[in-house]
Parts: C-alpha cells; sequence; structure tokens
C-alpha cells in the first residue's frame, strides 16, 4: 500500500506535458499537450482571446488579463490590464512579475485614485524593487537568481485612453480600420529595447560614453556586453548592481572589470493615445511570436477570421512557419518535447484584445464583472508542492479526475 502511494505522488510530482487532458469547463482554457488556450472571454469593453506554447523545460512566458477594478478601492479607475512577461534564464522573473505588478498598480491608482503614466512607471519601479529584495534574500543560497530577468509587456485600457509599457522586445500591435478602404492596418504601439536595433545601440553608447564594449557583435547577433540581447528590464540583477556580478555566479555572467553605473534599465518605454472608433483589436505577444511573423501577417490573420480562437489561430500559424523553416511538417513539430523543442521556437505568449467603441465610449461609468485570467489558466501558488510546475503544466492536473484515470496506468 506504501509502495502505491509513493509511486502515485511520483506521478503526480512529475512534468506531466506529455499528455494532453482537457478541464471539464471552458472557463479556465483548454490544455493540448504544450499548447494552452482560451478561445473565448469577455474583459470590460470588448472580447479576448488568449493562447501559449512551451518550448523551454520550464515555461519561461507568463502573462496574464485583468479587467474590473484597476484599484485598491471601489471609488478608483475600472478598466483593462493585459500583460506578456517574456522571461530569461529561468522562470523566476515573469511569475514574479505576474503575481506582483498588476498589485503593485491596483496599490499605486488607489493612492492616486486615477490612473496614468506615473502610477504605471512606479509600479513597474515596485516591481524591480521587490524582485531586488528577492535576489538579495536568496543570494547565499542561490545566486543564479542575480542573472534571471524578464521582459515586460503591459497594456492598460481606461477611460477610453491607451496605456502601453515595455521593457524588452515583446511587442504590441494595434489593428485599426481605415474606412475609406475597409483596409485593418497594423500599427505598432511599442518601442523595443534590443541591441539588434542601431538606436538602441546609439542609447547604449550615449549612456556610457566611457565603455567601448557596451555592446559586442557576438555569433552575427549584437549582445549587450556580449551577454544578453535586450538593453531594458525586469530584474538580470548581475548587470544593474555591481555586487551581484562576482563570485559565487556563475563565470559566464561575471564581467572583468567591475561597472559603476547600471548596465540595463528598468525604466518602460511608455505611450498614451484616446481610443478612436476605428480601432478594432490589439495583439500582444512575446517575441516568439514576432520571429514567425509580421506584424501585418498577424493583424490580417485575427482581422479575416472569426473573434474565438484568434490568439491559438496566431501560435499555430507561427508553429507552421517554424516547421516549415526546418523542412519538416507541422504535425511532427507537434509530437517534439519541451526542452527539445526550444531548438524549433520558443515559449510563445499571445492575447488578443478586441475594443468593442460603443464600450470604449462608455468605458467611465462601466462598472462591469471583474475578470482575472493567466496564461495556463490557473493561478498557482507560489510557494506549491510542485516546483517544476508551470502553467502549461499545471493545466495538465486540472482535472483531478483525468489524473486520477492517469495514474491508475502507473501502478
Amino acid at each position: 500500500m506504501l509502495s502505491r502511494l509513493i509511486n502515485f505522488l511520483k506521478a503526480c510530482w512529475r512534468p506531466s506535458s506529455d499528455h494532453s487532458v482537457h478541464a471539464d469547463s471552458d472557463a479556465a482554457g483548454r490544455q493540448d499537450g504544450l499548447f494552452w488556450y482560451k478561445d473565448s472571454g469577455q474583459h470590460l469593453i470588448g472580447e479576448f482571446s488568449m493562447a501559449v506554447v512551451q518550448a523551454n523545460n520550464l515555461l519561461e512566458d507568463q502573462s496574464q488579463i485583468e479587467s474590473g477594478s484597476l484599484s485598491l478601492l471601489d471609488s478608483g479607475p475600472y478598466g483593462t490590464f493585459a500583460g506578456i512577461y517574456d522571461g530569461h534564464g529561468g522562470p523566476e522573473t515573469s511569475r514574479y512579475i505576474n503575481d506582483h505588478l498588476f498589485q503593485n498598480l491596483k496599490r499605486l491608482a488607489a493612492e492616486q485614485n486615477s490612473m496614468s503614466v506615473d502610477v504605471i512607471r512606479k509600479a513597474f519601479q515596485a516591481t524591480e524593487d521587490g524582485f531586488c529584495s528577492v535576489v538579495a534574500k536568496q543570494w547565499p543560497m542561490k545566486p543564479q537568481m542575480a542573472a534571471v530577468g524578464s521582459c515586460c509587456l503591459v497594456v492598460v485600457i481606461c477611460n477610453g485612453i491607451l496605456y502601453v509599457a515595455n521593457l524588452g522586445d515583446s511587442r504590441a500591435v494595434l489593428g485599426r480600420l481605415v474606412r475609406a478602404t475597409g483596409e485593418v492596418l497594423a500599427i505598432q504601439l511599442s518601442a523595443e529595447h534590443n541591441a539588434c536595433f542601431e538606436s538602441v545601440r546609439q542609447e547604449l553608447h550615449s549612456m556610457h560614453p566611457d565603455d567601448p564594449q557596451i555592446v559586442v557583435l557576438k555569433h552575427n547577433v549584437w549582445r549587450v556586453k556580449g551577454l544578453i540581447q535586450i538593453s531594458r528590464s525586469i530584474g538580470d540583477i548581475y548587470l544593474k548592481k555591481p555586487e551581484y556580478n562576482r563570485e559565487p555566479l556563475y563565470a559566464k555572467f561575471r564581467l572583468r572589470e567591475p561597472f559603476k553605473r547600471p548596465i540595463l534599465s528598468s525604466d518602460p518605454s511608455i505611450t498614451v493615445q484616446e481610443l478612436e472608433p476605428h480601432d478594432q483589436f490589439l495583439i500582444l505577444a512575446s517575441d516568439g511570436l514576432w520571429e514567425h511573423l509580421s506584424n501585418q501577417e498577424a493583424v490580417d490573420i485575427v482581422q479575416n477570421s472569426p473573434r474565438s480562437g484568434s490568439a491559438r489561430r496566431l501560435v499555430k500559424t507561427a508553429l507552421q512557419e517554424a516547421a516549415k523553416k526546418r523542412e519538416m511538417r507541422y504535425s511532427d513539430l507537434k509530437k517534439i518535447d519541451r526542452g527539445v523543442r526550444r531548438h524549433f521556437h520558443d515559449d510563445i505568449s499571445v492575447i488578443v484584445v478586441f475594443l468593442d467603441s460603443d464600450l470604449v465610449s462608455k468605458a467611465s461609468s462601466l462598472r462591469g464583472p471583474s475578470l482575472s485570467l493567466r496564461g495556463g489558466g490557473m493561478n498557482f501558488p507560489a510557494k506549491s508542492l510542485a516546483p517544476c510546475a508551470t502553467p502549461i503544466e499545471v493545466g495538465t492536473l486540472f482535472s483531478f479526475r483525468a489524473a486520477k484515470e492517469e495514474r491508475k496506468n502507473l501502478l
């Protein structure tokens, strides 16, 4: 009996991404192997669609959509918040952002009783400071946390105003109708912070005039200090605070000479614009999508297909392109397990936010039901009994009955 119980616990502990288990309800989305998707849902001013596919051993992408109150006060602003967090070096930073950024935003919005650029910028900084504290506490036991970071793309829609804040190279694209022609044009809303762009390299040189090696061309890829492509992020403390760029951090992360000022920045680029009646939808995605699709291609896919399943359709098209580049079939790519899959494509997270112009015009008076959903469909406790469980993996444990049936074969 004891051995059967141990085997059962081992089976529950192991990653289960090689099985497809669908939940009984679509409320939290559906799981298909490494693919999770929520085809359709309702936010305060329209519909939304969401999808995630895993490639890394541990899912490093995190994402969320929140709608309803954007403040800790009932009298505060209402609207919709969506975020894409593309981690690197591990999942810890992107998970931390998923747990804390929106809560920081609500706290700061309550203090000012409004939504503003200042609230968003301070929410980013509070999240950065919080993660720095985590790194400081874990430095003696887990120094490699200093080398974990994440891109951070956030969209906030409040009172008919669209705020877009970004660190790194995830991307937000607006689909805007041209009434004269009936076309829907792709308009990129986010500034990207990747050393592949000349403007980013110039910015780095201007901020570090005494360092000719601030950006290095390595294997035909421009990298900051030869280590990382992005110039702004949450985390990556080893390139922001010199006291964490030393032993016992792995040698590959340590710079030869100490630096006097932060090399990377956590200050987001923020744009603000009023939504127009001809603004149709927003596409938010990690760079895993944009590696395979152009802005206009993505907008065309959303515009020319049913709303339901838009995000899943975008991810599937990107995977088909990834397979085509490797001269293989999409059906064969789907059989490749996580970890190995990373050689073919990155983790990909997509949120499509549709904009109902009638609801946008009434935004200041709307007090609809609240929505809170993360990519993968579940909010797993930070200190859980499954340390390897990412949202994608958690989805396979969503139905206890299905898991129980699966384990019978192992006993």
